[in-house]
């Protein structure tokens, strides 16, 4: 069994230099922490091999990095260690997705007044990264952060521009919940397979369903192997699921099993952005 990372390494301490630490996330393959410094606070993320199969989670700290540089960020810096890589970016408050929308999911009437505007802000924020020419590829509702703006965050399995060969991988699939069926097809038949704009939509359309309902879109058995998952997913088998007027409209459309009779993101955008000021 591999390890986890329970704190920074030396070489990485000298660098952020903190004051105080809030270890944030803890999984297999990467941890995360709140750092308070003197120069303000940041987000450290520091990879390792999460085991033998999925030695890239150690590189996906410094691919991150790379792709914000292709964003043009210059507020992100990252290295490597004796296990992996590590990135340093600021730290950017507010609520994710799934937190912000519990009070939907506290009654069964709750989704019949869906936060358009919210749901808008998500939307806007994946469509200016499509603008950029890169899809997310792992787009879920713990990667939207919704605070004075909302911020897209984890681009570690991004595509759309150059990432240097030493920190690249193949795309490997992501969180299954939210993995259109092209995408779990792909992965079945190769291990891999190329994310775009289409799955990105279905992505965020999943993450406004289950945010809002706590339901995903496919059932299968929480324990599942990924296969048994991804196969469900290809298979095409919805729960039942009611989401009232355009809030429900849109999200069915976002996750047709066919990527081609999807909406884009930015019509998408204009559905949300025009029912949030109905």
């Amino acid at each position: 069994m591999t390890s986890t990372a329970s704190d920074l390494p030396p070489e990485l301490r000298a660098v952020v230099e903190p004051t105080a630490m809030r270890l944030v996330l803890d999984r297999r393959g990467s941890t995360v922490w709140e750092v308070q410094t003197n120069k303000g606070r940041l987000a450290v993320k520091l990879g390792y091999p999460a085991g033998p199969q999925h030695g890239y989670t150690a590189l996906a700290p410094a691919r991150e990095a790379t792709v914000l540089h292709g964003l043009g960020r210059t507020d992100v810096s990252y290295g490597t260690w004796d296990r992996g890589t590590w990135n340093v970016q600021p730290w950017w408050d507010g609520d994710d997705l799934w937190r912000l929308w519990e009070p939907f999911r506290a009654t069964e009437t709750a989704a019949e007044a869906p936060d358009y505007s919210t749901a808008a802000s998500c939307a806007r924020a994946l469509d200016d990264l499509h603008a950029h020419g890169w899809v997310h590829g792992d787009v879920q509702p713990a990667h939207f952060v919704i605070g004075a703006q909302t911020r897209l965050i984890d681009l570690a399995l991004a595509r759309g521009g150059d990432v240097p060969s030493l920190y690249d991988f193949p795309f490997p699939g992501c969180l299954v919940h939210y993995e259109a069926p092209e995408i779990a097809r792909s992965v079945l038949a190769t291990g891999t397979a190329t994310p775009t704009p289409a799955s990105d939509v279905y992505a965020l359309g999943a993450s406004l369903l289950i945010s809002a309902t706590g339901k995903r879109v496919v059932p299968y058995a929480d324990d599942a192997e990924r296969e048994v998952q991804r196969q469900a997913v290809v298979d095409g088998e919805r729960r039942d699921f009611a989401l009232p007027g355009v809030f429900g409209e849109t999200v069915t459309a976002m996750l047709c099993h066919d990527p081609a009779q999807r909406p884009t993101v930015a019509e998408v955008c204009e559905v949300l952005e025009a029912a949030s000021l109905a």
